[in-house]
């Protein structure tokens, strides 16, 4: 009987043993499983409650089992979220909906032309006057009048003709693309080069013009506008560089011009005061007088010796004979001196020279120095012929081949592309700023 007694007790023991242990198990259990399903995310999860020892049933309190660093990683990406928000998607959708319904549209007009020279001859088609290669002088006018169209000068005549605050005043609310009031010029060019694209093509010389503005007869007309200014400048440095060209050989022509008026001058004086036309032409006719008188003395000179054979000195025909003899002598001498032969202290040059040698020698003088100067403005003359050939040759011109064209759909502004543009630059930009800030944290 005491022995049953003994093994009832043992098994109540052990019974209350097996409890103990199944209860302490289901705690250990109930535990594990919370940490697990908050590890996992599932923060409401129901709780299973855990008995204690005495079959007391108490909640389990749910345990702050996150790390510190879990909560400042997720205050962190909190932020990036927020500031791709700020900075990317809120101005990328802003500037959708200005494009959409605020941006006004804008009309086109292009206009295609090039710099051209006449030199090397005329092409044979009209197409090989438009594709031939251009030379380095109308490349170098081709990018001239590409700043020329966008220079200051240009503005300033566009702004007298059109107005161009008028023109380009703000449509409705669209304030980004339109023109403020009472600008300075430099705002303006600004404007301009916003509103106006010059192209060109170096291969082929071709110059583009595409003028941009809220109404496509005003686009045109500005176009047009560009064109005739572009013809005044091209016709305008043709102009100057043949005058220069040419000054060179119009100054060698006044040169020679002016010489030879004044050697003609200088030989008409002297003609003038010597009153022959020619001394050669004098001196030829004293050396025939001399030539007669030499005659004439030589048969004088006979005739005494005849009569001197026949007759005393002292009759009269030889003393007439004598007499003549002495005026032959003192004319032949006469004649001789002034035609300049013979010794003399010294020899007069001009045209009141006594003596013919003098006179020739300042008439060939002034000879030479005419022919000379008629020869140097002959050649004169030709040079300048050339020059003037050469320099016709070498004129530029503005060949047109495409008119300034009349839009009729708004191309402009490109409303996807600038959309597109504004959200890939502002999510480049926030890109490079969170990868700085993950760059300077690593470090750190």
């Amino acid at each position: 009987m005491a022995v049953s007694n003994d093994a009832a007790v043992n098994r109540l023991v052990t019974a209350h043993a097996d409890k103990d242990n199944t209860t302490a198990n289901d705690h250990a259990k109930s535990k594990g499983i919370a940490i697990l399903e908050g590890l996992l995310g599932r923060e409401s999860a129901p709780v299973i409650p855990i008995r204690e020892r005495h079959d007391k049933v108490v909640p389990a309190e749910k345990p702050d089992w996150k790390p510190a660093w879990v909560k400042k990683r997720a205050l962190r990406h909190t932020v990036i979220g927020a500031s791709f928000l700020g900075l990317v998607a809120l101005p990328a959708t802003l500037a959708s909906l200005y494009m959409a319904f605020i941006a006004a549209d804008q009309y086109h007009s292009s206009a295609s032309f090039a710099v051209r020279s006449i030199e090397g001859g005329v092409s044979g088609d009209i197409l090989g006057m438009f594709t031939q290669a251009s030379g380095g002088s109308t490349v170098s006018d081709s990018y001239i009048l590409m700043d020329y169209i966008l220079s200051e000068r240009m503005v300033a005549a566009a702004d007298r003709k059109f107005n161009l605050e008028d023109v380009y005043a703000t449509r409705g609310l669209d304030y980004f693309y339109g023109i403020g009031s009472e600008l300075p010029i430099e705002d303006k060019l600004e404007y301009w080069r916003d509103m106006v694209s010059v192209s060109f093509d170096h291969a082929s010389g071709i110059m583009q013009v595409t003028v941009k503005a809220f109404d496509p007869t005003q686009s045109q007309a500005i176009a047009q506008f560009i064109v005739d200014q572009s013809d005044n400048l091209v016709n305008s440095l043709s102009l100057a560089a043949r005058n220069d060209v040419l000054r060179a050989a119009q100054d060698e022509v006044l040169a020679g011009e002016a010489r030879l008026s004044k050697a003609r001058t200088a030989l008409r004086d002297y003609r003038d005061k010597s009153q022959e036309i020619s001394p050669e032409e004098g001196a030829k006719l004293a050396v025939q007088l001399i030539g007669a008188l030499e005659q004439q003395l030589t048969q004088l000179n006979a005739d005494l010796a005849t009569a001197k054979s026949q007759m005393s000195e002292d009759t009269p025909r030889i003393r007439v004979l004598k007499t003549r003899i002495e005026s032959l002598e003192q004319q032949l001498a006469v004649e001789r001196q002034r035609l300049g032969t013979g010794e003399r202290k010294a020899v007069a040059k001009g045209p009141d020279a006594p003596d013919v040698a003098g006179r020739i020698a300042q008439f060939e003088e002034l000879e030479t120095e005419r022919e000379f100067a008629e020869r140097a403005y002959t050649a004169a003359l030709g040079s300048l012929e050339k020059a003037r050939i050469e320099a016709n040759n070498r004129q530029r011109y503005l060949a047109l081949f495409i008119e300034p064209t009349l839009s009729q759909l708004a191309q402009y502004p490109s409303r996807l592309l600038n959309v597109l543009l504004v959200a890939l630059g502002l999510l480049f930009a926030w890109g490079i700023g969170v990868m700085s800030y993950y760059n300077i944290r690593d470090r750190a």
